[in-house]
């Protein structure tokens, strides 16, 4: 079993800016939030999808600015790290909420928030077809009526980008508000057909089958960590850092599927398919040979135990503690002229490969690791995942597990991110 690194890129898709409204209530059993199942289209990702309300940036959203209440663009912008434009994303959740599913975060001339239920039918449905037709049309609706969105209400908690090789790429914000008093949930009936109100845990079930696209996921599984609505609402407001997710698409025994950020795979295959071909792995499985550069080659073990053919123009060596046999020798580009060990002698602790430099780093508390020079990748043990400030080292490559970046602590520990139910 080979994976092979792609051997062209495709061409760069674009990126759309949208922005994603979760509406959380307290149900009789703790937090629940609005899922809305989107229609069934051809060629659609989302077709039938479990969604919350949300859609893409509108070049009119802009124009929104002047009706938001309780925020300005120069905060919003900060708040999500963009040089101006961040009210765009904030107007954008609100209108498409109301678009898809019929709630409208908005103050009336008292500074009241507005209740829907109030308005005649007729007045109601005949604000949607408004909003429908664009962004001018609700501005001049809410102008008329003297509303203003309630920018203030809705708070940033989450920043997603769609894995390099989608068909569709979108860079979304995600906001969370509570659900408004006064107004009632109603499917557009074209972009969205069906309305539930689920906790996360049961929305994750599958025993109920609801297709949920990845972040859909993640989304749920952070939400299902609070107990109550207005603790997931104090929890966003207090984040002070939100980091960008971008998942990476990879390869493995349960197909193709996206890998998220705390993952161990995660560094590794954003190394080996910077463009989303595919064709990396997220499961090491036994006999499986990886190029991971020009310079370095890793062999799975029958245990599960990473051995690694480094070479240069000298000739290859193997690390690891796996027996120099016929599989591994078949592994290497070229001859196999030494095997690298504890007990290895160089002049100077340097082995010259030839274009490649390995140079062995002792340590009196534990066996030495050896690091190759050019790529900065250092072979050690499986329970070494940092080296403090060395600047030395880019990659640590475990003799167990994917390669990965130094870090002081997990992808997830380091964005503060909440512990998530399994």
């Amino acid at each position: 079993m080979t994976a092979l690194t792609p051997a062209s890129a495709p061409a760069p898709r674009p990126i759309r800016t949208a922005a994603t409204l979760v509406v959380l209530r307290d149900g009789s059993e703790g937090l629940e939030a609005l899922m809305l199942r989107r229609a069934e289209k051809a060629n659609d990702q989302n077709s039938g999808a479990s969604v919350f309300p949300g859609g893409v940036l509108d070049a009119h959203d802009r124009h929104l600015h002047l009706l938001c209440a309780g925020l300005d663009d120069a905060t919003a912008s900060a708040r999500l790290a963009v040089p101006e434009g961040g009210l765009d994303f904030y107007a954008a959740a609100i209108r498409e909420c109301f678009e898809e599913a019929g709630l409208l975060f908005a103050n009336d001339a008292q500074d009241q928030p507005v209740r829907l239920v109030d308005l005649p039918s007729g007045d109601l449905a005949a604000m949607r077809d408004a909003a429908e037709q664009g962004t001018d049309a609700l501005l001049a609706m809410c102008g008329q009526r003297g509303w203003r969105l309630a920018g203030d209400r809705v708070v940033y908690f989450g920043h997603w980008l769609t894995p390099p090789g989608m068909p569709r790429r979108f860079d979304t914000r995600f906001f969370v508000a509570l659900m408004p008093a006064g107004q009632e949930v109603r499917p557009d009936g074209r972009e969205t057909v069906e309305h539930m109100w689920l906790r996360p845990a049961d929305a994750l079930d599958p025993a109920r089958g609801l297709k949920l696209m990845n972040v859909t996921r993640r989304v749920l599984q952070q939400l299902d960590a609070f107990n109550r609505a207005d603790e997931f609402m104090a929890h966003a407001r207090q984040l002070r850092e939100i980091p960008l997710n971008m998942p990476r698409l990879a390869d493995g025994p349960e197909g193709r599927r996206a890998v998220n950020i705390e993952e161990p795979a995660y560094d590794e295959i954003g190394l080996l398919d910077p463009e989303g071909c595919g064709d990396a792995r997220y499961a090491l499985e036994a006999g499986l040979v990886t190029r991971l550069s020009d310079r370095v080659i890793r062999v799975v073990g029958s245990a599960g135990d990473n051995s690694y053919l480094v070479g240069g123009s000298e000739g290859w060596a193997s690390i690891g503690s796996a027996p120099l046999d016929d599989a591994l020798r078949a592994a290497a580009p070229g001859s196999v002229r030494w095997t690298v060990t504890a007990q290895s002698d160089w002049p100077g602790d340097v082995l010259d490969l030839g274009g490649a430099t390995l140079r062995m780093l002792k340590r009196s508390d534990a066996a030495p690791s050896f690091l190759l020079v050019e790529e900065r990748m250092l072979f050690t043990a499986p329970e070494v995942t940092t080296t403090g400030t060395n600047d030395a080292i880019a990659w640590i490559a475990p003799s167990q597990g994917f390669i990965h970046r130094p870090r002081a602590a997990s992808h997830a520990d380091a964005a503060g991110a909440p512990a998530y139910r399994r």
